[in-house]
């Protein structure tokens, strides 16, 4: 019995003893234990591009001023889209998008046959966006602007000396990105463009044409999308 005493007592001891030293490491000088430091937040960046096949589908409409009833169609084309995004907070963006088509111009009603000329169209937009924040890896967003269209590189076909005006129009637009990391994802966008423009010509018999081209046309992109 006194030896399990003894025993007993030898234990206490030395695990008192392996406290106090543990205690006196801790004091020694030149040995300090700073708390782990929090990984530094990544830096936020206000640009974001992105590349889109996109498909140009105009509203077949417009006149010839001269012949009562006519209208016009255009072709339907598919065209690389570059566009550039500033974000001013993580919800509102600056917008502008980049890319020209090809379009061909042809009469219909009491002009039907009528070739009037092909020409290449280049629509720079500027939009304002709403971007919302909220469903995760999904980033869907809404935006209006303004679209300024350059008609050039046209060319004549049953129409002599045939022209488009360049033209100011209003643009509508939504999308959305879903994103697989802070940098990459896929993006779809729709956009509908009000745009009419002025035209002349003439015919091969020297007659004076002019009306308008209502295209309207809507702009359906699909592409990838990159966040710096």
């Amino acid at each position: 019995m006194r030896g399990t005493k003894i025993l007993g007592r030898a234990a206490l001891a030395a695990a008192f003893l392996s406290i106090a030293g543990v205690a006196g490491a801790a004091d020694l000088p030149g040995q300090t234990y700073e708390p782990m430091a929090a990984p530094a937040p990544v830096a936020w960046s206000p640009w974001q591009i992105r590349l889109r096949a996109l498909a140009v589908v105009p509203h077949d409409s417009g006149s010839v001023d001269q012949i009562p009833g006519s209208d016009l169609s255009y072709s339907n084309s598919v065209t690389p889209e570059l566009d550039i995004t500033y974000f001013f907070t993580p919800n509102i963006a600056a917008e502008l998008i980049l890319g020209t088509t090809y379009a061909e111009v042809e009469g219909d009603g009491p002009i039907s046959g009528l070739d009037a000329g092909d020409t290449w169209i280049l629509p720079p937009t500027l939009t304002l966006q709403y971007h919302f924040t909220n469903f995760g890896a999904f980033k869907p967003y809404v935006g209006a602007g303004v679209n300024y269209t350059f008609f050039y590189g046209t060319e004549n076909e049953d129409l002599a000396a045939f022209d488009i005006d360049n033209s100011f129009g209003l643009a509508l637009q939504v999308g959305a990105d879903y994103m697989f990391n802070e940098h990459w994802g896929l993006n779809l966008d729709v956009k509908k463009l009000f745009l009419s423009a002025d035209w002349d010509g003439s015919l091969a018999d020297g007659t004076y044409v002019s009306g308008d081209a209502d295209l309207d046309p809507w702009l359906i992109g699909a592409g990838i999308t990159y966040k710096f």
